[in-house]
């Protein structure tokens, strides 16, 4: 079997955003494949669209029913554990791919000998295969054979795990899994498996469409969901740890714990959940200044994070209470002025 793509789902029977992938995989133009499908213990009538594409395609397509919801790590380990192809690939129910993707990126690592392959995507707010907002998924520098600068670009801009297909011993030659019952998977596992790769061939074409809509995890901004990103990075550090790639890639990977965990949960925090918790903001910082005290000072932090969030984060690491109240304070002015402009007061 030349490739495994696995597809974790969870209530995407609504609008066909479901049957838009799965149609788009079914029609790939290479035969040697199998689509893993997980239902993740869905609510809708996701399983049974499954099964039908199960009858319809039995040589090709599979479905595995969760008893429990497992989020969508504990749905592609599910799927992991059945693969039997040479390489693996992912793809979210409710993203879509032209129907060559996967010979194009098979094509390539044939070509080049590469064990990680990826491209460029599109977004997308529409179900068509017309080109809209093209996204560059990684940088062509790279790509290529991997040396300890480019696995150092990698961790700081890995790109989307599931635009790409890795060889099957990247990922299932060793233990660690995707994190169950979180969010932002892959986020928490991605860096062992790039950091495991040989060579990596990056086509510079947008073949897969990753759909923006209301209930994307990226647009859905909750507690939760902000507990499952800082989950998220504490897991990545553990790995940095166990596999034995902390020291000597300790810059890089202090920069994406201090995005993940810190700023980016902070911020979406700060301006997403209506009903701030103090306590909560609190503990974001004291957990921050205990995993790295001293990521203000690093290169990439102050060359990353705008000088205003600078600010901001120097403010919140003095005193939380403080800080919420400035923040709040800083949002109505914004908020004051954008509704005075556009009533042409200012």
């Amino acid at each position: 079997m030349k490739l495994s793509v696995i597809v974790p789902v969870y209530n995407m029977a609504e609008g066909d955003k479901l049957t838009w992938c799965l149609d788009s995989l079914v029609g790939q133009t290479i035969s040697d494949y199998e689509i893993i499908a997980v239902d993740d213990h869905s609510t809708d009538h996701s399983l049974e669209i499954l099964r039908d594409y199960e009858r319809r395609y039995p040589h090709k397509f599979k479905v595995i029913a969760s008893p429990v919801n497992k989020r969508q790590g504990g749905a592609k380990n599910l799927g992991l554990a059945r693969a039997k192809g040479e390489w693996i690939g992912f793809i979210d129910s409710d993203d879509w791919v032209t129907s060559d993707y996967y010979e194009k990126l098979l094509t390539l690592a044939d070509k080049t000998g590469a064990d990680m392959v990826g491209c460029d995507y599109h977004l997308t707010c529409e179900h068509s295969m017309e080109i809209g907002r093209v996204v560059p998924n990684n940088k062509p520098s790279q790509a290529g054979k991997l040396t300890r600068e480019k696995y150092r670009s990698l961790i700081l801009d890995s790109g989307s795990l599931v635009v790409k297909i890795y060889r099957r011993h990247i990922i299932l030659d060793h233990p660690n899994r995707f994190p169950e019952n979180i969010f932002y998977e892959d986020n928490a596992i991605s860096n062992s498996w790039m950091l495991r790769a040989k060579y990596f061939a990056y086509l510079q074409e947008p073949l897969y469409y990753y759909y923006q809509h209301d209930t994307s995890t990226v647009h859905t901004i909750t507690k939760e969901r902000c507990q499952d990103r800082m989950e998220a990075a504490r897991v990545m550090v553990r790995e940095a740890r166990e596999f034995g790639y902390l020291e000597e890639y300790y810059p890089e990977i202090e920069s994406s714990f201090t995005t993940l965990f810190y700023v980016n949960t902070l911020f979406t925090y700060m301006a997403g959940v209506k009903k701030k918790e103090p306590g909560f903001v609190k503990a974001i910082g004291k957990e921050m200044r205990e995993t790295f005290p001293g990521f203000m000072d690093n290169p990439y932090y102050q060359e990353r994070v705008h000088e205003e969030e600078r600010k901001l984060i120097r403010m919140h690491m003095k005193s939380p209470l403080y800080f919420m109240l400035y923040y709040r304070l800083l949002w109505g002015y914004r908020n004051l002025r954008k509704k005075l402009s556009r009533r042409g007061q200012v």
